[in-house]
């Protein structure tokens, strides 16, 4: 293998990702992924992925990102994308999020999904996810980019782990039964000021559309989800940059609210 070569292989890649995390933001990937390469973006998160096992990390669930047709057409591509959630990346709700973790995050609502069951079916449906689902909860997911100031493509999300970071689960547990995910509303609110709006109907046209879709992607990778696992189902409305100090709230219509605060603050 080449110099150039080497410094562009999928390992490569994956070692200044994992490195930013310590390190800081690095320029795009583009010297060694094109813009919409999925396949060699999810090369260079397996490999950081199977890393983070070995450094003793436990997945816990997925996260999809990319739900929005808005977002999906700036980046290029026609289909959500996902990462992997780790047990360390949860927050409790109402807890602290050091600024020392993250480097330049972002605030967003989720409807997340808890599932009772495997789901082995390829053609997995929304009413699979349903039938296969445990409760539904409240969510913030904070996203993160190791991409210096947020110059993402698909290709740098995608091996960015979705750009994912953290996340907070709300307290109360709502089965499915009586639950409308369509129409419910979404208010995103930092430090009581309303900073974005939205609906269950943003998210792929419903949160049981995105995660049937991850579903079957997972089931042909060879890694169905299973039992326990939360599913970040996507952002109801548009994310938010914080900033030290900040409260972070969400609610979300039918299942109640979430927060967290970023740093100490006053």
């Amino acid at each position: 293998m080449d110099e150039l070569a080497s410094k562009t292989s999928p390992a490569a890649l994956a070692k200044r990702l994992s490195n930013a995390y310590a390190n800081g933001a690095i320029e795009p990937l583009r010297d060694g992924l094109d813009p919409t390469d999925g396949a060699g973006a999810y090369a260079v998160q397996d490999i950081n992925i199977k890393y983070w096992i070995e450094q003793g990390r436990r997945i816990v669930g997925r996260k999809i990102g990319l739900t929005a047709k808005a977002v999906q057409a700036q980046l290029g591509v026609d289909q959500p994308d996902y990462g992997a959630l780790f047990d360390d990346m949860q927050i409790e709700n109402g807890g602290v999020l050091s600024t020392e973790k993250v480097i330049q995050p972002k605030a967003e609502a989720e409807v997340a999904l808890v599932l009772a069951h495997d789901i082995t079916k390829a053609s997995a449906t929304p009413e699979d996810i349903a039938a296969a689902t445990d409760y539904a909860v409240a969510a913030i997911e904070i996203v993160d980019s190791r991409i210096a100031d947020w110059k993402i493509t698909f290709a740098d999300t995608v091996a960015d782990n979705g750009s994912s970071a953290f996340f907070v689960l709300g307290n109360d547990k709502k089965p499915l039964d009586g639950l409308d995910l369509y129409t419910c509303g979404m208010a995103l609110e930092i430090n009581d000021q309303i900073v974005s709006v939205g609906a269950g109907a943003a998210c792929l046209g419903h949160p049981l559309n995105a995660a049937a879709w991850l579903a079957r992607v997972m089931i042909a990778n060879g890694t169905p989800l299973k039992a326990g696992d939360i599913l970040l189902t996507g952002a109801l409305g548009p994310m938010a940059a914080i900033t030290p100090g900040d409260r972070v709230k969400a609610s979300i219509g039918g299942l109640g609210s979430v927060s967290f605060t970023y740093g100490k603050g006053a």
